[in-house]
């Protein structure tokens, strides 16, 4: 478990280092267009919601409510307690899959056993905010959530920020990767809102520092500083590894 999270934190960081570099032909994948993401995003409730370690549910037998059960906890191992039942299965199904789950292993001691699953609580319905914002952190999509507002929400853009390339990543229905490349110049001046596109839970919204930012910290090792260690000879090492070019300075 631990080795493939280790593979997929690698393969998320090569993601932001090649959508992050200025040249074109340096993206490690194409990137998809933010239309594609905000609709998928936009029909993500549409879908009924999984069952996630950490949710809280609401267990109600529509004619039995001695059985009823508030606010339970879907256990670490993904499992909850019932009182006929101490050991159910519950993250991974819908609610309607673990009501028939209930209502097949209630029908042994109860003649109609009706069963609601309500989720009180999500755990996992969260996006995660990195880069050149205020303060770097998750952001709860309980509301509907945009870019722009996720940023917002963890202190806004610092005047370091590069706004026209910030870097949204997405896995899909499948678990695969996918990224796209938004431009908050023109949502900040109204010329185009299709770039604040809808958040999923697990995003992960990334704003890159700015080139003229990436010169300020040149400025600052190579003049301003003394040089101390192999690591001085790089100040971008730590996840630019393309030279300045004078003309791509900007935001």
């Amino acid at each position: 478990m631990m080795k493939r999270r280790t593979v997929e934190a690698v393969g998320i960081l090569v993601l932001i280092v090649g959508l992050a570099s200025c040249a074109p032909n340096s993206l490690v994948v194409p990137p998809a267009p933010p239309s594609q993401l905000d609709q998928q995003a936009r029909s993500f409730p549409q879908k009924e919601y999984i069952i996630a370690t950490g949710d809280t549910l609401d267990i109600k037998f529509m004619y039995n409510p001695e059985f009823n059960e508030l606010a339970m906890p879907v256990r670490p191992d993904g499992r909850i307690s019932l009182q006929l039942a101490p050991n159910v299965k519950a993250a991974g199904l819908t609610p309607s899959q673990l009501s028939e789950t209930l209502r097949e292993k209630y029908s042994a001691e109860l003649k109609t056993p009706e069963v609601a699953v309500i989720v009180r609580t999500f755990n996992d319905n969260k996006a995660f905010v990195d880069g050149e914002v205020g303060t770097p952190g998750f952001v709860d999509l309980s509301a509907s959530t945009t870019v722009m507002r996720a940023i917002e929400l963890r202190g806004g853009l610092r005047d370091t920020a590069r706004y026209s390339q910030v870097i949204i990543i997405r896995k899909d229905f499948e678990g695969k990767p996918n990224a796209t490349v938004v431009d908050l110049r023109k949502v900040i001046n109204g010329s185009d809102f299709g770039q604040d596109i809808k958040l999923m839970p697990y995003d992960i919204v990334y704003v890159p520092k700015s080139n003229i930012a990436r010169v300020d910290l040149f400025v600052q090792q190579y003049i301003a500083g003394p040089l101390t260690g192999a690591e001085s000879l790089n100040p971008y090492n730590y996840i630019y590894t393309t030279p300045l070019a004078p003309k791509n300075i900007g935001r």
